[in-house]
């Protein structure tokens, strides 16, 4: 049924106000439209349904559980059309089923011992705390049914639509191993009975004539034998018809109601005529039934002295005279009543507990033996014997599944009159009923039973007899049929439930090994591919599933031991309860709106209560098995968080992270970020082309590197356009960045911003971005490569725009050069330097950046070497010796270097390429020519100035700088070189025709050195005329001297390096010089691979202190 996998998938159900939505009920709700007086919402017909279509579909809303109740059905409509059954009321629906599933073979089968072993005082607590925890769990899950419809899936649909998928699937995991493993319980505790108290003959491995180990031993495998063939048998029956398990679960709740109204008529008959099963003792241990006729010695018979069958038990022979074994010689022979009665006073005997290990004897409390501590112990096998070593919290683990099944109410929601009204006063009702049950037989128990009858498991002192049948009438055989015949109906019970949880899990399509695939082929065709567990027959009976339960069901089997099995299937349902008590205390502690469960008797306290109660439980009753339990748990959990299905239930996990979000959100609000907690938290920009694709996806593979995967990451991009217009386009650019994010693992979020133009969007992005305390403090773009075409003229802009604004907000600013060389995530560099050129000092980043490079794995391989320049008046020597110690201190290994960069002559080049920027810049500005025009011009400007240099000896100013102040630079012209455009020419000058010269002013000189170029080393004196010089400030020379020296000193150091980090000078404050500012950060980049420049944030972001 593809509709009913579709709604475990995809739970239309629960998002979607029509609870049945099929192709009818919409045509339905679209002709709720065609009424006139209904015009005015008739353009929200596709998404807004009609009221009066809301409650017809709500009312018409069916939620029959999937599993035994539509095979059965199924199985019916074979043999022809049955009447509908009615809806089942509280009595039936909820209070019965969870009557019969609380009740079970602990009770029949440990519950005297336990109160033998532990007291009345310490069995009354172990019961208390396990009926308290179930009452506080019934309670929580109440408030959890209440609050709207339950689907079939009972706690596991609670729990997983509660604290989500991953929860949901790892408890429901568990609680399927939890009822897995009870039916083995069950199953075991029907053999058990069959084979001791029914039919011993029937033991294919005798245990006549063994002893100790060699009979245990015999016994688990007789367990085993039958376990495996009574749990072969069910499971085909449960394959076969499950309507024949339903139709016999009122006869096995018929044997337990019975069986436990015996007992009290059996604990009221006591007071009047206590039934008779006497106890044989040998000074004060227990004989076993089976190794005497007559509890006597010798007897009289015709005045003469006979020994008996004990005499020659413990003897060698049967005179008087023989060899006895000196405990027998020593100690009389006393015989007790089993059943003393109510009122025999026996209760103050039995109050505390009398703990044994294993092989002890079973011993009376308050009768002396006369035993001597040096002999050896002989004969053990008559003697009743401890067969485990038994312990507080031994006692509670076996105990505790004997107060399980409070879900069966919850399960059968779908099959409830009024499941809101049904579920929580009838599982309350059942707690109540079978706590006081138990409750009151612990009492009673101890006040009818002797303590040596109490604290023999298996009746061996008292003719073999179930301990509790020899306290109900009219006979014990009542107890022993009945408990058997209860406990197959909850093995039945068991290998049909666990089946259909396992297939529902599978159907919600959460753990991936369980999925239900859904492929659509094409718009007309779905193939829809079960995988194995969630496979069954057509009527919807899961096959593989009960397979896998009775697979699992047989390790129980092997395991034998009904008090080794008990402890396991007590970790996984404790398990449960607690995850059900945590869910509601969420729900209440977190105010959802959607929380509001009809039953108003719930608190958060009293689910953390139980919360508690269930966490201390499992550890008490075994602290291993709890790890394990747990450890299964936390596998599954993380199974799902990594390879399991995305869902959007609703759940309270989500709601926490909200909370512990804002709440976090707050705290970061409190004050900025102390130095030794800042990391770099990127908003990356990102250009998207005219497809909304990315065009420089190596940006986030960088962003992936300097994270390593942590920290806030913010990816952001801007469409132009309006919001009405491109909001498609918006959506689609935000697509390709979240597609883009999974394939580099980039764990951030997108942001994609609407503007008229780039540049406002882009600062929409920078100022906005973030949230709170949680906003990006670094900006990482990308270089404009193509900037100097005419066409990229804006994008320089921009660019030029974001370095400003970066600035004014106290941001750092990450600008990668040639970003389509930067390696991939997937490559790896085996050698090479990451090179830092410290120039100045920027709040550390320069030093932080190559660290958190090289935590990533691409980088891992590669050295880092700190680069500094020292000026005239600097001893290189200290600063080089300071920086070892500061790196020391800051605890990054580098490999330092001093650079001497002194104040040479600035060269022809710098002059030339100086000159050629600014010429440039105002033939743009004043020419009006087309695009290729253009591109012309700036070729022959280049080559122009290229030429003159190569063609003449190029005039040498003498730079006179000084420290303190910009003096004016005074020009002694000796011979003229220089490019001067006619403004009135319609074309530029010829680049190969020289100027005419002109004549020198007045003035000082000034010396030019040319170090770049043909005329590398050589010292020139033509000097050019005041008129030559266009630029308005001297400062640009200086820059461009500045750029050419620094460009040479990093070509030579650090050209083969994988990385170059360079202080990336600021903008200029006046607009106008924008171009030349793009020309010097090329000129000082120029003939390096991959160059990141950086750009502080106006703060310290690395400390020396710890």
């Amino acid at each position: 049924d593809i509709n009913n996998i579709n709604s475990g998938d995809a739970n239309p159900k629960e998002s979607s106000p029509f609870i049945n939505s099929t192709a009818a009920t919409d045509v339905e709700k679209s002709q709720q439209y065609d009424s006139k007086s209904m015009a005015l919402f008739e353009e929200e017909m596709d998404t807004s349904p009609m009221v009066s279509s809301l409650l017809s579909t709500l009312a018409n809303y069916s939620n029959l559980p999937t599993g035994s109740k539509e095979h059965e059905e199924a199985e019916n409509n074979e043999e022809g059309p049955r009447p509908s059954k009615k809806p089942l009321g509280t009595l039936m629906g909820v209070y019965l089923p969870c009557i019969q599933n609380i009740f079970g073979v602990i009770l029949f089968l440990r519950m005297t011992w336990m109160v033998g072993i532990g007291g009345v005082f310490g069995s009354f607590i172990i019961v208390f705390m396990c009926c308290s925890t179930t009452m506080l769990t019934a309670i929580s899950m109440s408030a959890i049914a209440t609050n709207g419809v339950v689907p079939a899936g009972g706690s596991y649909y609670m729990i997983s639509r509660s604290l989500g998928p991953e929860f949901g699937g790892a408890v429901g995991i568990c609680f399927y191993l939890g009822t897995t493993f009870a039916g083995a319980m069950y199953i075991l505790g029907c053999i058990e009975i069959l084979l001791i108290y029914i039919f011993p003959q029937a033991a294919i491995f005798k245990l006549e004539g063994l002893e100790g180990a060699e009979a245990e031993i015999a016994l688990l495998n007789n367990m085993r034998v039958y376990g495996t063939i009574v749990l072969s048998l069910m499971a085909l029956v449960v394959f076969v018809g499950v309507k024949y398990v339903n139709k016999l679960a009122l006869v096995f709740l018929a044997c337990v109601i019975f069986s436990i109204l015996a007992v009290y008529a059996g604990v009221i008959n006591t007071a009047f005529e206590p039934p008779t099963f006497p106890v044989c003792l040998l000074g004060n241990r227990t004989l076993m039934s089976k190794g005497y006729d007559v509890c006597a010695k010798v007897i009289e018979i015709d005045n003469e002295t006979v020994t008996t069958k004990l005499w020659s038990s413990f003897c060698d022979s049967d005179s008087l005279n023989a060899t006895c074994d000196e405990y027998f010689t020593n100690n009389n022979v006393t015989e007790i009543q089993g059943i003393p009665g109510v009122t025999s006073g026996i209760l103050a005997e039995n109050l505390f507990g009398y703990y044994l290990e294993k092989g002890m004897f079973l011993e009376k409390r308050g009768l002396l033996s006369n035993v001597d501590p040096d002999s050896p112990t002989t004969n053990s096998n008559r003697y009743v014997l401890a067969d485990i070593t038994s312990f507080f919290t031994l006692l509670v683990g076996i105990y505790f599944p004997s107060v399980t099944g409070i879900m069966a109410g919850s399960n059968r929601s779908g099959d409830l009159r009024d499941a809101q009204k049904s579920i929580p006063i009838g599982t309350i009702a059942a707690i109540t009923t079978t706590s006081t049950v138990y409750m009151s037989c612990v009492i009673l128990f101890g006040a009818c039973i002797e303590g040596v009858v109490l604290r023999d498991k298996f009746g061996e002192g008292v003719n073999g007899n179930l301990v509790i049948g020899t306290l109900a009438w009219p006979s014990p055989w009542v107890i022993v049929f009945g408990s058997f015949f209860s406990t197959c109906g909850a093995g039945l019970q068991s290998l049909t439930g666990a089946p259909r949880l396992l297939q529902a899990i599978s159907r919600d399509g959460i753990i991936p090994f369980l999925r239900v695939s859904t492929y659509r082929v094409d718009c007309y065709r779905i193939f829809t591919i079960l995988q194995v567990f969630g496979h069954g027959k057509a009527n919807g009976e899961p096959t593989w599933a009960l397979l896998l339960t009775a697979s699992i069901c047989e390790i129980g089997i092997i395991i034998a031991s009904l008090d080794s099995v008990a402890p396991i299937l007590s970790m996984f349902f404790l398990m449960c309860y607690m995850f059900v008590n945590l869910a509601c205390a969420l729900q209440t502690l977190l105010r959802t709106p959607n929380w509001r469960p009809r039953f108003k008797f719930y608190h958060w306290a009293l689910s953390f209560l139980g919360m508690s109660l269930c966490l201390s439980l499992m550890f008490i009753c075994s602290w291993y098995y709890a790890i394990v339990a747990m450890g299964i748990a936390t596998c599954i959990y993380k199974y799902i968080e990594f390879c399991g299905a995305e869902k959007e239930w609703g759940d309270g996990i989500r709601g926490i992270s909200l909370s512990a979000a804002r709440f976090a959100l707050m705290r970061l609000e409190e004050g900025p970020p102390h130095t030794k907690n800042w990391r770099p938290q990127i908003l990356v920009l990102m250009s998207m082309d005219a497809t909304q694709n990315v065009e420089q996806p190596r940006l986030l593979s960088l962003t992936n590197q300097l994270k390593a995967g942590k920290g806030l990451t913010i990816v952001g991009t801007t469409v132009q356009g309006t919001f009405l217009s491109n909001y498609t386009d918006a959506q689609r650019a935000d697509q390709s960045l979240r597609k883009l994010m999974e394939t580099e693992k980039v764990k951030g979020f997108s942001q994609v911003v609407i503007s008229s133009n780039l540049r406002d969007g882009t600062s929409h992005l920078i100022q906005v971005g973030g949230l709170g305390g949680l906003k990006h403090n670094t900006v990482m773009v990308s270089w404009p490569c193509n900037w100097k075409q005419p066409e990229y003229y804006q994008q320089f802009r921009n660019f030029i725009e974001v370095v400003r604004e970066t600035t004014l907000a106290s941001l750092a600013l990450l600008v990668p050069k040639n970003i389509s060389s930067y390696p991939s995530n997937g490559e790896r560099f085996t050698e090479g330097h990451i090179d830092v050129w410290w120039i100045v000092h920027d709040g550390g980043m320069l030093m932080l950046l190559p660290f958190l490079l090289r935590q990533h794995k691409v980088w891992r391989k590669c050295k880092m070497r700190i680069f500094t320049v020292a000026q005239m008046d600097d001893n290189s020597i200290q600063m080089k010796k300071d920086l070892i110690m500061f790196l020391y201190h800051l605890r990054l290994d580098a490999v330092v270097e001093v650079v001497e960069m002194l104040d040479n002559d600035i060269s022809a080049y710098t002059y030339e390429k100086t000159l050629v920027m600014e010429q440039r810049s105002q033939i743009l500005k004043q020419m009006h020519l087309t695009k290729n025009e253009m591109e012309r011009e700036i070729q022959s400007i280049t080559d122009s100035s290229r030429g003159s240099i190569r063609r003449k000896n190029p005039p040498t100013l003498q730079s006179q700088h000084k420290a303190e102040g910009g003096d004016a630079v005074a020009e002694k012209p000796e011979e003229k070189v220089q490019l001067i455009h006619n403004k009135n020419a319609s074309t530029p000058t010829s680049p190969t025709s020289p100027t005419p010269p002109a004549e020198p002013p007045a003035g000082g000189a000034a010396a030019w050195t040319d170090s770049k170029g043909a005329d590398k080393g050589r010292t020139l004196s033509p000097a050019a005329p005041a008129e030559a010089v266009t630029w308005n400030s001297i400062v640009d020379l200086r820059r461009m001297h500045t750029a050419v020296r620094l460009n040479d000193v990093i070509t030579k150091k650090s050209k083969e390096a994988k990385l170059v980090l360079l202080n990336m000078p600021g903008p200029p404050k006046n607009r106008v010089g924008d171009e030349n500012y793009m020309e010097f950060l090329e000129v000082l980049t120029e003939g390096l691979n991959r160059v990141l420049l950086v750009r502080g944030g106006g703060r310290e972001v690395i400390t020396i202190y710890s």
